[in-house]
């Protein structure tokens, strides 16, 4: 298990620690619903978009599985998955490079927080780009009718299989993180 700041890596951490919650103790997720900022609800938006995409592609993959057909899985789910890269690419390069050093400044005291969900950015990229080359690699087999298609298949399948858990978490890490500081503190100070 890699450890950052004494912290378990994003693929082992199970939740956060308590001293990152104390906004969310202030503003817990059964009152997200009711008065959320227009900021807040549209982050949560976008967090469920993102495990709708996580959820279609794993469905994909899991009928895939079923049948066998390999032509039939890169018909829909290179498309699924390129939307999900670019998505999902652009979210964190929005948060990394404009959310986050705003609400360090707003909310000193959520820093380390906020350091580790930018942390988990640097992780998830990482998978992104493995899943872009799995997904590239499984477009080539295709397009090629190569023999190995369907192993190129099971590869990215691996990867899509492999890159659910730590997202998910990172999003719900996020969110205990992030809506309840825009919610009590305002994203301008």
């Amino acid at each position: 298990m890699s450890e950052t700041g004494g912290l378990p890596a994003l693929a082992s951490r199970t939740g956060l620690p308590p001293e990152f919650l104390y906004l969310r103790e202030a503003y817990p997720r059964d009152r997200w619903t009711s008065k959320l900022d227009e900021t807040a609800a549209f982050w949560l938006q976008m967090h469920a978009s993102f495990r709708g995409h996580q959820a279609h592609m794993d469905g994909l993959v899991s009928q895939w599985r079923a049948s066998g057909d390999a032509a039939a899985l890169h018909r829909r789910l290179i498309p699924a998955l390129q939307s999900f890269l670019q998505h999902l690419d652009g979210h964190h390069r929005v948060e990394s490079g404009q959310y986050f050093p705003m609400m360090r400044q707003i909310e000193p005291r959520i820093s380390a927080g906020i350091d580790l969900l930018d942390r988990d950015h640097d992780a998830i990229h990482e998978t992104l780009e493995a899943l872009f080359h799995g997904g590239m690699a499984f477009h080539q087999a295709v397009a090629a009718k190569a023999p190995d298609a369907a192993d190129t298949a099971n590869r990215l399948s691996d990867l899509i299989d492999a890159n659910g858990r730590p997202l998910l978490r990172h999003l719900e890490d996020e969110e205990d993180i992030v809506i309840p500081l825009i919610h009590l503190r305002g994203l301008h100070g």
